[in-house]
């Protein structure tokens, strides 16, 4: 009688007298000899008997060999770079950060120009409602305001700094070229595991495009809008579960070493066979790198570290205590976003926000909504401090909105104008600067100079953007630029600008750079 094959597991490697040895991944996949990396490790660890390959000094070497395969271990050493794109044209200049005319924040509009701006006579900056603890000028009710002064505590504030660029875009359409980040990388910026994210899944990682020029599809965005996204991101297998993380380290450094021992023994006959080589031996140098870095799941989780998230972060609980991050997606969203931006993990991050389309003949709707994305500016910032890292934020808007004069006396409303329609006219964009050193110096010899120097262009009386204060004034691909010129700058490395971006904005780009460097190249 025949003898019957009796049932193997869903997970046994299959043995077939009529197949060569497996050779190839594929090989090893189809027959069940690679099912993740516990099986696989499980099939090498008697080869770790062997001392003469797994030799006891087994991290001696690591370092030199993440650095032979351009393996990261800290960033690329670049001032981080975070940037919120607030979906549908919201209001930035006059009612939250002040926007003046030639002289500066301070060169105060008319009063009807504040009016269309949302700032009734009895709230004029002019009368005293200015608050400069962020260094840049804000209105003192602006709820962008009100929001980071509720996430950062005065030591944070003293160390930051920033910068208004008044600058027309076109209302309530994707299609301006607002986002830098392709630009940003393009200047240095990249991360441990990723080079750029975003809150959205676009080519930019949020509401508004990149400009097509600085597009590079090789690092687009990767998601991040939640805590899963990021701690999913990383996976170390099994073999972390059943051993200590020191201990799986050295199991992976030693299959790195048995690896390079076995090639070094065979050729492929191919012109690029040490290229190769190469590439499988960094392959498990990654490995174990990954293991040695992320093997403690604290590492990744962007979660406020509590009862609740015992593997979360203990900075971010200082920040979003956990009743609160459960409650808001968007603060969720900027945790995430700013975890992995501000550690190193990745080089630059959108956090895309939507609903700032507000202009519904009330003002208490865009109060809201400003000052809870005050809050997620405010929780970066303070989040970079508690880190102990410098940071570039940038906030900027598809278009802007005016107001009619008519108040709004709702407890939300607070007594400010109503937004009533879209009006690209008067948009700005901003960007703050925190430095753990102390606060960013200005350019300019002067106050009256670095008063131009904060303010990068101007408006008329009537709170229209002059359009010819500044290249960025009309154009939104120079808006762009002028601000990784100032990224570029704050490393000292704005005369490299031109021959990466081209001269669209002349050869004075001093004239639109706010800040002395802050670091020398790399942090």
């Amino acid at each position: 009688m025949a003898k019957k094959s009796r049932p193997l597991s869903p997970d046994a490697p299959l043995y077939h007298k009529d197949h060569p040895r497996p050779i190839t991944r594929r090989d090893f996949l189809a027959q069940s000899f690679l099912a993740g990396s516990g099986l696989l490790l499980g099939g090498s660890l008697p080869f770790l008997l062997n001392p003469k390959i797994a030799h006891a000094a087994l991290s001696n070497d690591m370092e030199t060999l993440k650095t032979a395969c351009g393996i990261a271990s800290a960033g690329a050493g670049k001032i981080p770079f975070i940037c919120f794109d607030l979906a549908g044209g919201a209001n930035i200049a006059g009612s939250n950060v002040l926007v003046g005319q030639a002289g500066g924040q301070t060169d105060f509009l008319a009063t009807a120009g504040f009016s269309k701006l949302g700032l009734p006579g009895d709230m004029l900056p002019q009368a005293g409602f200015i608050n400069t603890e962020l260094g840049l000028a804000f209105h003192s009710d602006s709820a962008f305001l009100r929001g980071i002064l509720s996430k950062t505590s005065t030591g944070t504030r003293s160390r930051i700094n920033g910068a208004v660029i008044p600058a027309r875009s076109a209302n309530d359409t994707a299609n301006n070229p607002l986002n830098p980040m392709y630009g940003i990388y393009k200047a240095g910026a990249n991360g441990e595991l990723l080079s750029l994210i975003g809150s959205q899944n676009s080519d930019s990682g949020g509401n508004s495009v990149a400009p097509a020029n600085m597009i590079d599809i090789n690092v687009r965005p990767t998601k991040v809008d939640r805590p899963g996204d990021v701690t999913g991101m990383i996976d170390t297998g099994n073999l972390v579960g059943q051993m200590n993380q020191a201990d799986a380290v050295k199991v992976m450094e030693s299959i790195s070493r048995i690896t390079r021992k076995k090639l070094d023994k065979v050729s492929s006959g191919l012109s690029a066979d040490a290229d190769i080589k190469n590439k499988l031996e960094c392959a498990y140098v990654k490995s174990a790198d990954l293991v040695d870095r992320y093997g403690d799941p604290s590492a990744l989780d962007p979660r406020p570290r509590s009862t609740a998230y015992p593997d979360g972060d203990a900075n971010i609980a200082t920040i979003f205590p956990q009743a609160e991050f459960d409650s808001d997606s968007e603060f969720r969203k900027t945790a995430s976003v700013m975890k992995m931006v501000i550690n190193g993990y990745a080089g630059a991050g959108t956090i895309q926000m939507g609903g700032f389309d507000y202009h519904t003949s009330n003002r208490s709707t865009g109060e809201v909504r400003d000052f809870r994305a005050g809050q997620c500016m405010g929780a970066c910032l303070e989040y970079a401090a508690l880190v102990g890292v410098p940071l570039m934020l940038y906030v900027f808007s598809d278009g802007s909105v005016s107001s009619n004069g008519t108040t709004d006396e709702s407890v939300n409303g607070r007594g400010k104008g109503v937004w009533t329609g879209d009006n690209g006219s008067t948009a700005a964009s901003f960007f703050l600067v925190y430095n753990p050193s102390g606060r960013a110096a200005l350019l300019g010899g002067t106050a009256t100079e670095q008063a131009r120097h904060q303010q990068l262009g101007y408006m008329s009386a009537d709170a229209s953007v002059a359009t010819t204060s500044s290249p960025a004034a009309n154009n939104v691909n120079l808006l762009t630029e002028m601000l990784i010129l100032n990224y570029m700058a704050l490393h000292g490395e704005q005369g490299n600008f031109t021959g990466m971006f081209g001269n669209s904005l002349g050869s004075n780009l001093d004239t639109y750079t706010a800040f002395n460097p802050i670091v020398s190249g790399t942090i």
